[in-house]
């Protein structure tokens, strides 16, 4: 594939953010309280400028952003890795048990995830790996990514990938 002239885009919409709870886990004995943030999301796509003067159709980037936002929104996110942190189904319920605690959650406002730990950091990570997954990319100049979750005003974790 002949390389194109780059261009950064960046999509950084008001709607891409989302609503949930969680709590950082420090050791085997120490945790934040439970508590929620209006995380947001924004995303930065390295591409080649086809003969079109376009990179891609960046309007399936952000409908594909706003799907995963909307996959977390208005839950309670738990680490499904973390080392401190064991979780127990049954009768409609799921329990966190981290220490002595055995923290109480009705199933269907739990979402499990494939991380250590719930920080931006590993939330990134996370959202990064499943817009690579997505196939609507497919075929796209696409040479990097860097996707940034924040928690608050002024807190950002960004994830990047670059192609080799």
């Amino acid at each position: 594939m002949a390389k194109h002239p780059l261009t950064r885009i960046e999509i950084s919409k008001e709607y891409l953010n989302f609503s949930a709870g969680h709590f950082t886990i420090f050791s085997s004995v120490a945790r934040e309280n439970l508590h929620g943030h209006n995380f947001r999301v924004r995303c930065v796509v390295t591409a080649g400028i086809g003969a079109d003067g376009m990179t891609f159709d960046y309007v399936v980037l952000k409908r594909v952003l706003r799907e995963l936002c909307d996959a977390l929104d208005e839950r309670m996110l738990l680490p499904e890795l973390s080392p401190y942190l064991r979780i127990e189904r049954g009768e409609g319920m799921v329990f966190a048990c981290f220490d002595r605690e055995r923290i109480p959650f009705l199933e269907r406002d739990v979402l499990l995830l494939p991380l250590r730990n719930v920080t931006i950091e590993e939330l990134a990570e996370l959202l990064l790996a499943r817009l690579r997954d997505r196939p609507e990319l497919i075929g796209a100049d696409v040479r990097g990514i860097e996707l940034g979750v924040s928690s608050g005003l002024g807190q950002w974790a960004y994830s990047t990938w670059e192609s080799e």
